[in-house]
C-alpha cells in the first residue's frame, strides 16, 4: 500500500490499517527474536558504505536558487 492509497481511505479504515500494519510489526520483531534466541541481533554498522556516491559539488550552491538562500 502506498501513502496515496491510505489517505483516500476513510478515516475509520485508515485506523483500521493502522492497527494492521502495527500488529505485523510485532509479528516480524517476535520472528526475528525467536530466531536470534530471544535477543535482536547486532546492528551492521556500515552496511551501504560505498552505495552512494555523491558528486564533488554537493555542498556548492546550485544555480538558479539564491533567492531562496
Amino acid at each position: 500500500m502506498v501513502m496515496s492509497d491510505f489517505m483516500a481511505l476513510p478515516e475509520d479504515l485508515q485506523e483500521k490499517a493502522s492497527e494492521y500494519i502495527a500488529s505485523l510489526k510485532r509479528e516480524a520483531r517476535q520472528r526475528l527474536l525467536e530466531k536470534h534466541g530471544g535477543k535482536l541481533p547486532p546492528r551492521q554498522f556500515g552496511l551501504h558504505k560505498g552505495k552512494y556516491n555523491f558528486d564533488i559539488d554537493f555542498d556548492e550552491p546550485i544555480e538558479g536558487f539564491e533567492p531562496y538562500m
